[in-house]
């Protein structure tokens, strides 16, 4: 009993010299730990981590029974299988890096840090062009025209361009239909929006290795995802051989959208403040308190 009573006061003694910068360490490693393995749960990391904790328990065998050569082998091979294993993971360690780099930490302390001339944007690009694009998917989807629009959002496409034709034209449905139809020079590949222009056409974009896309999608769903993992654009994509209307964007993929719910999905990209909304808050509430007055 008195052993017990003096091994509480020793931890009850060690927790009142825990300092601020102790628990705010604690906290520091717990959210790392848990952003490591939500990435390692969604990529190849996974697999290959399962594989580590295999081989780590054939070594604490190993260990328990002195197998002095195996030992041996796994003390000189060790460095050598940490370097492999980034070589191995090198594409999903720079997406890593990647998200880190995307995230606003300040924003998201600071509601109003994003906020730039007094609180009003005009949007990356207009509601005239989100119409123009819905309304040309929604022709070729009833066509079955294939199609392929990547629209930029902050980080640049120019190494995606480069693989394309230019073109350097204000976004219209006709244009969007006159290029994608069949058995025209700029048919094939994908056409790059930034802002309320075309930029290229037949642009080649990188395929999506997600396991977890459906089996019936072909290679423009792919392209389509593909991008959208590796960029923070938003892709929308019109199938060929039924017609319906995806919206690859953040690496997933929303199908069987029709053109209002397309609009609502460009919207979510637009980056336009509603000033209209606001205006209305303002004169609601200022007439509320005039009649109250």
């Amino acid at each position: 009993m008195s052993r017990t009573v003096e091994v509480v006061q020793t931890y009850l003694s060690r927790m009142t010299s825990i300092r601020i910068a102790d628990i705010a360490e604690i906290i520091i490693i717990a959210f790392l730990l848990y952003h490591i393995l939500i990435w390692i749960k969604d990529t190849k990391a996974w697999s290959l981590l399962k594989g580590i904790l295999v081989i780590a328990v054939f070594i604490m065998i190993a260990y328990y029974f002195e197998m002095n050569t195996i030992l041996w082998i796994v003390n000189n091979l060790f460095s050598v299988a940490l370097v492999a294993i980034v070589i191995i993971l090198q594409p999903e360690l720079r997406r890593a890096i990647e998200e880190i780099g995307k995230k606003k930490y300040f924003s998201s302390i600071i509601p109003f840090a994003d906020l730039t001339r007094g609180g009003i944007t005009e949007g990356r690009f207009s509601d005239k062009t989100i119409n123009e694009i819905s309304k040309a998917c929604v022709e070729m989807g009833r066509a079955k025209t294939g199609a392929l629009i990547v629209i930029e959002q902050n980080e640049s496409l120019t190494e995606y361009e480069r693989t394309g034709i230019d073109v350097d034209a204000i976004v219209t449905s006709q244009l969007l239909i006159n290029i994608f139809e069949h058995n025209t020079p700029l048919h094939d590949g994908a056409v790059i929006v930034r802002g309320n222009r075309i930029t290229s056409a037949t642009c080649y974009l990188p395929l999506s290795d997600n396991m977890k896309l459906s089996k019936d999608l072909g290679t423009r769903h792919r392209a389509g995802v593909g991008i959208s993992e590796n960029t923070d654009s938003m892709t929308v994509i019109v199938s060929e051989e039924t017609g319906k209307i995806s919206v690859a964007y953040e690496g997933k993929l929303t199908r069987n959208l029709d053109g209002e719910s397309l609009k609502d999905q460009l919207r979510i990209i637009q980056n336009k403040s509603d000033e209209e909304t606001t205006n209305k808050k303002y004169f609601k509430w200022k007439g509320k308190v005039k009649n109250e007055k």
